[in-house]
């Protein structure tokens, strides 16, 4: 299954609104889990089952409320219980169809 989620403290003592500091406490978490992953520029998307992903989920929420008294969070999921694989399978099937023209 896969998770895709961004996580956003609603403040941030940052002159020019910058919150990179503080996210990256949240994407250190997932880094540390272990589990397979990927941060783009606007979300991280973890595979895994339930219960592997969601204490991540909560514990990167819980590192950005240390700087925040409010947290954001979205998250969207695949879920295909027993697929492995799936963070580069999906993006790989997408381009060979756009490779083979069909």
């Amino acid at each position: 299954m896969l998770f895709a989620f961004s996580i956003a403290p609603a403040t941030t003592p940052e002159p020019d609104g910058s919150m990179a500091h503080i996210v990256a406490k949240a994407v250190e978490v997932v880094r540390q889990s272990g589990l397979p992953h990927e941060t783009t520029s606007m979300f991280t998307t973890v595979e895994g089952e339930w219960d592997e992903v969601m204490p991540v989920v909560k514990r990167a929420c819980e590192a950005v409320a240390e700087y925040s008294p409010r947290v954001s969070l979205v998250l969207k999921a695949d879920l295909r219980p027993g697929r492995t694989g799936e963070i580069t399978g999906k993006v790989e099937r997408l381009d060979s169809h756009i490779d083979d023209g069909t």
